[in-house]
Protein backbone atom coordinates (compact mmCIF):
# COMPACT_ATOMS: atom_id res chain seq x y z
CA UNK A 1 0.00 0.00 0.00
CA UNK A 2 2.78 2.36 0.06
CA UNK A 3 3.93 2.32 -2.88
CA UNK A 4 0.31 3.07 -4.07
CA UNK A 5 -0.05 5.68 -1.76
CA UNK A 6 3.20 7.45 -3.59
CA UNK A 7 1.99 6.90 -6.62
CA UNK A 8 -1.55 8.79 -6.16
CA UNK A 9 0.22 11.49 -4.08
CA UNK A 10 2.66 11.42 -7.07
CA UNK A 11 -0.32 11.88 -9.30
CA UNK A 12 -1.79 14.35 -6.97
CA UNK A 13 0.26 16.90 -5.63
CA UNK A 14 2.09 19.50 -7.56
CA UNK A 15 5.14 21.45 -7.19
CA UNK A 16 6.08 25.16 -6.67
CA UNK A 17 6.74 26.98 -10.02
CA UNK A 18 10.09 28.70 -9.84
CA UNK A 19 10.63 30.94 -12.79
CA UNK A 20 11.69 29.88 -15.89
CA UNK A 21 15.06 30.17 -17.19
CA UNK A 22 16.73 30.75 -20.85
CA UNK A 23 17.78 27.30 -22.24
CA UNK A 24 21.31 27.73 -24.03
CA UNK A 25 22.11 25.50 -26.64
CA UNK A 26 25.17 24.55 -27.74
CA UNK A 27 27.16 25.99 -30.34
CA UNK A 28 26.10 25.05 -34.34
CA UNK A 29 26.22 23.32 -36.21
CA UNK A 30 23.93 20.75 -34.52
CA UNK A 31 22.08 17.85 -34.94
CA UNK A 32 18.81 17.60 -33.46
CA UNK A 33 18.09 13.81 -32.03
CA UNK A 34 14.44 12.88 -33.29
CA UNK A 35 12.03 12.53 -30.42
CA UNK A 36 8.62 11.40 -31.74
CA UNK A 37 5.92 10.51 -29.04
CA UNK A 38 7.91 12.20 -25.81
CA UNK A 39 7.27 15.08 -24.88
CA UNK A 40 9.40 15.64 -21.67
CA UNK A 41 12.87 16.07 -23.20
CA UNK A 42 15.11 17.17 -26.31
CA UNK A 43 18.63 16.06 -27.10
CA UNK A 44 20.35 17.84 -29.42
CA UNK A 45 24.42 17.03 -30.49
CA UNK A 46 26.61 19.42 -31.51
CA UNK A 47 29.93 18.78 -33.92
CA UNK A 48 32.37 18.43 -31.30
CA UNK A 49 30.71 15.61 -29.60
CA UNK A 50 28.43 17.30 -27.10
CA UNK A 51 25.33 16.51 -26.26
CA UNK A 52 22.94 18.73 -24.81
CA UNK A 53 19.32 17.17 -22.88
CA UNK A 54 17.06 19.27 -22.08
CA UNK A 55 14.81 18.38 -19.82
CA UNK A 56 10.89 20.16 -20.16
CA UNK A 57 8.55 18.20 -17.78
CA UNK A 58 10.36 16.97 -14.66
CA UNK A 59 7.49 17.08 -13.18
CA UNK A 60 3.33 17.95 -13.56
CA UNK A 61 2.85 21.73 -14.14
CA UNK A 62 6.66 22.51 -13.92
CA UNK A 63 7.34 25.78 -15.10
CA UNK A 64 11.35 25.30 -15.36
CA UNK A 65 12.98 23.86 -17.62
CA UNK A 66 16.45 21.81 -16.81
CA UNK A 67 19.46 21.67 -19.19
CA UNK A 68 22.76 19.17 -18.90
CA UNK A 69 25.63 19.49 -20.87
CA UNK A 70 27.66 16.00 -21.86
CA UNK A 71 30.91 15.83 -22.85
CA UNK A 72 32.87 13.06 -24.05
CA UNK A 73 35.74 12.10 -21.96
CA UNK A 74 38.56 12.09 -25.08
CA UNK A 75 37.57 15.96 -25.71
CA UNK A 76 36.85 17.10 -21.90
CA UNK A 77 40.76 18.25 -21.65
CA UNK A 78 40.40 21.02 -24.60
CA UNK A 79 36.28 21.50 -24.06
CA UNK A 80 35.23 24.73 -22.29
CA UNK A 81 31.51 25.79 -21.54
CA UNK A 82 30.17 27.93 -19.26
CA UNK A 83 29.41 25.92 -16.33
CA UNK A 84 26.75 28.36 -15.07
CA UNK A 85 24.75 27.65 -18.01
CA UNK A 86 23.92 24.17 -17.46
CA UNK A 87 21.98 22.67 -14.17
CA UNK A 88 24.45 19.90 -14.64
CA UNK A 89 27.77 18.51 -16.63
CA UNK A 90 28.34 14.55 -17.03
CA UNK A 91 31.39 13.42 -18.47
CA UNK A 92 30.73 10.40 -20.83
CA UNK A 93 30.98 7.35 -21.44
CA UNK A 94 29.48 7.10 -17.54
CA UNK A 95 31.25 4.39 -15.52
CA UNK A 96 28.99 4.74 -12.79
CA UNK A 97 25.49 5.47 -12.39
CA UNK A 98 22.76 5.89 -9.67
CA UNK A 99 19.48 6.06 -10.82
CA UNK A 100 16.22 6.33 -8.22
CA UNK A 101 12.46 4.94 -9.66
CA UNK A 102 11.93 1.30 -10.79
CA UNK A 103 11.35 2.91 -14.45
CA UNK A 104 14.80 3.47 -14.92
CA UNK A 105 15.89 -0.10 -14.54
CA UNK A 106 14.54 -1.40 -17.63
CA UNK A 107 16.22 1.30 -19.97
CA UNK A 108 19.60 -0.01 -18.74
CA UNK A 109 18.75 -3.16 -19.09
CA UNK A 110 17.71 -2.87 -22.95
CA UNK A 111 20.78 -0.72 -23.11
CA UNK A 112 23.21 -3.22 -22.19
CA UNK A 113 24.59 -1.08 -19.15
CA UNK A 114 23.25 -2.49 -16.18
CA UNK A 115 26.84 -3.62 -15.01
CA UNK A 116 27.52 0.50 -14.49
CA UNK A 117 24.14 0.75 -11.60
CA UNK A 118 26.15 1.04 -7.89
CA UNK A 119 23.60 2.34 -6.04
CA UNK A 120 19.56 2.54 -5.66
CA UNK A 121 16.99 3.80 -3.21
CA UNK A 122 15.11 1.06 -1.63
CA UNK A 123 16.27 -1.66 -4.09
CA UNK A 124 13.54 -4.23 -2.70
CA UNK A 125 11.30 -2.37 -5.23
CA UNK A 126 13.39 -3.54 -8.01
CA UNK A 127 11.97 -6.86 -9.89
CA UNK A 128 14.68 -7.11 -12.61
CA UNK A 129 16.21 -10.56 -12.31
CA UNK A 130 19.66 -9.13 -13.54
CA UNK A 131 19.45 -6.28 -11.14
CA UNK A 132 19.13 -8.24 -8.14
CA UNK A 133 21.47 -10.31 -9.24
CA UNK A 134 23.44 -7.68 -8.71
CA UNK A 135 22.14 -6.28 -5.79
CA UNK A 136 22.68 -10.12 -4.17
CA UNK A 137 26.17 -10.07 -5.10
CA UNK A 138 26.39 -6.20 -3.30
CA UNK A 139 27.64 -4.70 -6.34
CA UNK A 140 24.60 -2.43 -6.11
CA UNK A 141 24.31 -0.80 -2.42
CA UNK A 142 20.85 0.34 -0.26
CA UNK A 143 20.56 4.13 -0.27
CA UNK A 144 17.26 4.15 1.71
CA UNK A 145 14.42 6.50 0.30
CA UNK A 146 14.24 8.78 -2.56
CA UNK A 147 12.74 11.77 -0.21
CA UNK A 148 15.76 11.09 2.09
CA UNK A 149 18.56 9.39 -0.21
CA UNK A 150 21.45 8.04 1.89
CA UNK A 151 23.86 10.91 1.09
CA UNK A 152 27.18 9.90 3.06
CA UNK A 153 27.18 6.20 1.09
CA UNK A 154 26.12 7.79 -2.31
CA UNK A 155 28.86 10.20 -1.92
CA UNK A 156 31.71 6.75 -1.05
CA UNK A 157 29.94 5.61 -4.42
CA UNK A 158 31.65 8.37 -6.30
CA UNK A 159 28.98 8.04 -8.88
CA UNK A 160 29.70 10.01 -12.22
CA UNK A 161 25.91 10.72 -12.02
CA UNK A 162 22.52 10.26 -10.41
CA UNK A 163 19.40 10.03 -12.07
CA UNK A 164 16.86 11.81 -10.20
CA UNK A 165 13.18 11.60 -9.70
CA UNK A 166 10.78 13.97 -7.65
CA UNK A 167 7.45 16.22 -7.33
CA UNK A 168 9.11 19.05 -6.75
CA UNK A 169 13.31 20.88 -6.94
CA UNK A 170 12.81 20.74 -3.66
CA UNK A 171 15.36 18.22 -2.26
CA UNK A 172 17.88 18.57 0.65
CA UNK A 173 19.75 15.09 -0.51
CA UNK A 174 20.24 16.39 -4.33
CA UNK A 175 21.07 19.72 -2.99
CA UNK A 176 24.40 18.26 -0.69
CA UNK A 177 25.08 15.73 -3.54
CA UNK A 178 25.32 19.07 -6.19
CA UNK A 179 27.62 20.92 -3.69
CA UNK A 180 29.72 18.08 -3.42
CA UNK A 181 29.94 18.61 -7.04
CA UNK A 182 28.22 15.12 -8.15
CA UNK A 183 25.76 15.95 -11.06
CA UNK A 184 22.16 15.05 -10.93
CA UNK A 185 19.92 14.96 -13.42
CA UNK A 186 15.75 15.02 -13.47
CA UNK A 187 14.50 12.16 -15.41
CA UNK A 188 10.40 12.90 -16.31
CA UNK A 189 9.32 9.82 -17.80
CA UNK A 190 6.76 8.91 -15.28
CA UNK A 191 5.07 12.18 -16.54
CA UNK A 192 4.21 11.16 -19.79
CA UNK A 193 0.80 10.87 -20.94
CA UNK A 194 1.26 8.15 -24.03
CA UNK A 195 2.42 4.77 -23.87
CA UNK A 196 5.00 5.12 -26.49
CA UNK A 197 5.92 8.29 -24.94
CA UNK A 198 7.18 6.92 -21.45
CA UNK A 199 8.59 3.91 -23.55
CA UNK A 200 10.95 6.56 -25.88
CA UNK A 201 12.25 8.00 -22.60
CA UNK A 202 14.99 4.60 -23.09
CA UNK A 203 16.65 7.54 -25.94
CA UNK A 204 16.98 9.39 -22.39
CA UNK A 205 19.73 7.33 -21.09
CA UNK A 206 21.73 6.74 -24.11
CA UNK A 207 23.76 9.84 -24.43
CA UNK A 208 25.24 8.85 -20.76
CA UNK A 209 26.51 5.50 -22.23
CA UNK A 210 27.30 6.20 -26.06
CA UNK A 211 24.26 4.05 -26.53
CA UNK A 212 22.44 6.10 -28.93
CA UNK A 213 22.00 3.73 -31.60
CA UNK A 214 20.85 0.68 -29.45
CA UNK A 215 18.19 2.64 -28.04
CA UNK A 216 16.86 3.84 -31.38
CA UNK A 217 16.64 0.18 -32.36
CA UNK A 218 15.00 -0.69 -29.38
CA UNK A 219 12.79 1.40 -29.13
CA UNK A 220 11.84 1.00 -33.00
CA UNK A 221 11.20 -2.49 -32.17
CA UNK A 222 8.93 -1.41 -29.49
CA UNK A 223 6.93 1.03 -30.95
CA UNK A 224 6.39 -1.32 -34.53
CA UNK A 225 5.17 -4.11 -31.91
CA UNK A 226 2.28 -1.36 -30.39
CA UNK A 227 0.89 -0.25 -33.70
CA UNK A 228 0.42 -3.49 -35.08
CA UNK A 229 -1.44 -4.88 -31.84
CA UNK A 230 -3.11 -1.32 -32.00
CA UNK A 231 -4.53 -2.11 -35.39
CA UNK A 232 -5.23 -5.49 -34.66
CA UNK A 233 -7.20 -4.18 -31.48
CA UNK A 234 -9.26 -2.09 -34.65
CA UNK A 235 -10.50 -5.37 -36.20
CA UNK A 236 -12.63 -5.83 -32.70
CA UNK A 237 -16.35 -5.90 -33.29
CA UNK A 238 -17.41 -4.45 -30.11
CA UNK A 239 -16.35 -2.22 -27.52
CA UNK A 240 -16.98 -3.25 -23.96
CA UNK A 241 -17.57 -1.11 -21.05
CA UNK A 242 -14.43 -1.05 -18.27
CA UNK A 243 -14.21 0.58 -14.56
CA UNK A 244 -10.99 0.91 -13.16
CA UNK A 245 -9.65 1.69 -9.51
CA UNK A 246 -11.06 1.03 -5.89
CA UNK A 247 -11.11 2.48 -3.05
CA UNK A 248 -8.42 4.00 -0.83
CA UNK A 249 -9.69 5.09 2.36
CA UNK A 250 -13.22 6.03 1.39
CA UNK A 251 -12.20 7.49 -2.07
CA UNK A 252 -12.10 5.73 -5.07
CA UNK A 253 -9.19 6.86 -7.67
CA UNK A 254 -10.31 6.22 -10.97
CA UNK A 255 -7.68 7.23 -14.24
CA UNK A 256 -8.32 10.21 -15.82
CA UNK A 257 -9.52 10.21 -19.46
CA UNK A 258 -6.11 11.44 -20.51
CA UNK A 259 -4.29 9.64 -18.36
CA UNK A 260 -1.76 6.76 -19.49
CA UNK A 261 -4.17 4.19 -18.31
CA UNK A 262 -6.89 5.92 -20.33
CA UNK A 263 -4.53 5.48 -23.61
CA UNK A 264 -4.08 2.03 -23.15
CA UNK A 265 -7.81 1.39 -23.22
CA UNK A 266 -9.10 3.76 -26.07
CA UNK A 267 -5.98 1.74 -28.74
CA UNK A 268 -7.06 -1.57 -26.53
CA UNK A 269 -10.98 -0.88 -28.27
CA UNK A 270 -12.79 -0.42 -25.17
CA UNK A 271 -15.67 1.89 -23.75
CA UNK A 272 -13.92 3.33 -20.75
CA UNK A 273 -16.60 5.49 -18.66
CA UNK A 274 -14.35 7.91 -17.46
CA UNK A 275 -12.74 8.81 -21.09
CA UNK A 276 -14.31 11.63 -22.12
CA UNK A 277 -12.82 13.69 -18.59
CA UNK A 278 -9.63 15.81 -19.09
CA UNK A 279 -7.90 14.73 -15.88
CA UNK A 280 -4.06 13.22 -16.97
CA UNK A 281 -3.50 11.65 -13.60
CA UNK A 282 -6.78 9.90 -11.13
CA UNK A 283 -10.03 11.25 -10.46
CA UNK A 284 -11.30 10.87 -7.35
CA UNK A 285 -14.95 9.54 -6.95
CA UNK A 286 -16.90 8.60 -3.79
CA UNK A 287 -17.88 4.86 -4.02
CA UNK A 288 -21.87 6.09 -4.88
CA UNK A 289 -21.10 8.08 -7.89
CA UNK A 290 -18.71 4.89 -8.97
CA UNK A 291 -21.61 2.46 -8.40
CA UNK A 292 -24.27 4.82 -10.01
CA UNK A 293 -21.87 4.82 -13.19
CA UNK A 294 -19.80 1.74 -13.46
CA UNK A 295 -21.66 -1.06 -11.81
CA UNK A 296 -22.84 -2.59 -14.72
CA UNK A 297 -19.52 -2.48 -16.79
CA UNK A 298 -18.43 -5.74 -18.20
CA UNK A 299 -14.69 -5.39 -16.98
CA UNK A 300 -13.02 -4.44 -13.98
CA UNK A 301 -9.19 -3.32 -14.03
CA UNK A 302 -6.76 -2.55 -10.71
CA UNK A 303 -8.91 -2.99 -7.60
CA UNK A 304 -5.99 -1.57 -5.74
CA UNK A 305 -3.60 -4.24 -4.48
CA UNK A 306 -6.22 -6.75 -3.77
CA UNK A 307 -5.66 -10.08 -5.71
CA UNK A 308 -8.79 -12.45 -4.83
CA UNK A 309 -12.72 -12.49 -4.85
CA UNK A 310 -12.85 -12.97 -0.97
CA UNK A 311 -10.62 -10.53 -0.33
CA UNK A 312 -12.86 -8.12 -2.70
CA UNK A 313 -15.52 -9.50 -0.71
CA UNK A 314 -13.89 -8.57 2.78
CA UNK A 315 -13.00 -5.42 1.99
CA UNK A 316 -15.95 -3.74 1.13
CA UNK A 317 -19.19 -5.06 0.92
CA UNK A 318 -20.68 -2.68 -1.71
CA UNK A 319 -17.89 -4.44 -4.48
CA UNK A 320 -20.16 -7.31 -4.76
CA UNK A 321 -22.63 -4.89 -6.06
CA UNK A 322 -20.58 -4.51 -9.43
CA UNK A 323 -21.42 -6.87 -12.14
CA UNK A 324 -17.66 -7.83 -13.28
CA UNK A 325 -17.87 -9.12 -9.07
CA UNK A 326 -20.86 -11.69 -10.33
CA UNK A 327 -19.14 -12.51 -13.59
CA UNK A 328 -15.47 -12.98 -12.69
CA UNK A 329 -14.35 -10.42 -15.14
CA UNK A 330 -11.71 -8.29 -13.04
CA UNK A 331 -7.95 -8.25 -13.59
CA UNK A 332 -5.28 -7.00 -11.65
CA UNK A 333 -1.91 -5.54 -12.49
CA UNK A 334 -0.52 -5.72 -8.71
CA UNK A 335 -0.74 -9.35 -8.85
CA UNK A 336 2.36 -10.10 -10.51
CA UNK A 337 5.75 -9.17 -8.53
CA UNK A 338 9.00 -9.75 -8.42
CA UNK A 339 11.03 -11.77 -6.20
CA UNK A 340 11.06 -9.06 -3.01
CA UNK A 341 7.33 -7.73 -3.41
CA UNK A 342 8.06 -5.46 -6.13
CA UNK A 343 5.14 -4.58 -8.58
CA UNK A 344 6.73 -5.30 -11.78
CA UNK A 345 3.95 -3.78 -13.67
CA UNK A 346 5.29 -0.55 -12.09
CA UNK A 347 9.08 -1.10 -13.25
CA UNK A 348 8.32 -2.60 -16.88
CA UNK A 349 5.22 -1.52 -18.19
CA UNK A 350 6.40 1.90 -19.56
CA UNK A 351 9.24 0.45 -21.29
CA UNK A 352 7.30 -2.40 -22.59
CA UNK A 353 3.58 -1.08 -23.51
CA UNK A 354 3.48 -3.19 -26.23
CA UNK A 355 2.47 -5.90 -23.93
CA UNK A 356 0.38 -3.88 -21.80
CA UNK A 357 -1.59 -3.53 -24.79
CA UNK A 358 -1.45 -7.66 -26.08
CA UNK A 359 -2.38 -8.17 -22.41
CA UNK A 360 -5.86 -6.36 -22.43
CA UNK A 361 -6.92 -6.66 -25.69
CA UNK A 362 -6.31 -10.59 -25.22
CA UNK A 363 -8.78 -9.88 -21.81
CA UNK A 364 -11.33 -7.63 -23.89
CA UNK A 365 -11.12 -9.57 -27.25
CA UNK A 366 -9.92 -12.92 -26.98
CA UNK A 367 -10.33 -13.79 -30.63
CA UNK A 368 -7.97 -11.38 -31.80
CA UNK A 369 -4.99 -12.95 -29.58
CA UNK A 370 -6.17 -16.36 -28.59
CA UNK A 371 -2.60 -17.32 -28.14
CA UNK A 372 -0.98 -14.48 -25.99
CA UNK A 373 -0.22 -15.77 -22.27
CA UNK A 374 -1.07 -12.27 -19.84
CA UNK A 375 2.41 -10.84 -18.84
CA UNK A 376 1.40 -7.74 -16.70
CA UNK A 377 -2.63 -8.23 -15.74
CA UNK A 378 -3.83 -11.44 -14.27
CA UNK A 379 -7.50 -11.98 -13.61
CA UNK A 380 -8.22 -12.32 -9.43
CA UNK A 381 -7.96 -15.34 -7.52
Amino acid sequence: MRKITLGVLVILVFACKPEKKEVPRPASPFEQIKIAHAKGFSIEKNDSGITTIQITSPWPNSEIAYTYALIPKDILAYTTLNRDAYDAIVTTPVERIIVTSTTHIPALEALGVMDKLVGFPTTDYISSKTARKQIDEGKVKELGNNEEINTEMTLALNPDVVVGFGISNQNKAYETLQRSNIPVVYNGDWTEETPLGKAEWIKFFAPFFGKEAKADSVFKEIEKSYKSAKILAQKASVRPTVLTGGLYKDVWYVAGGNSWMARFLEDAQTNYLWADTEDTGSLSLSMESVLSKAQNAEFWLNPSRITSYDELKEANRHYLQFAAYENRSIYSNTITQGDTGGLIYYELAPQRPDLVLKDLIHIFHPELLPDHKLFFFKPLE
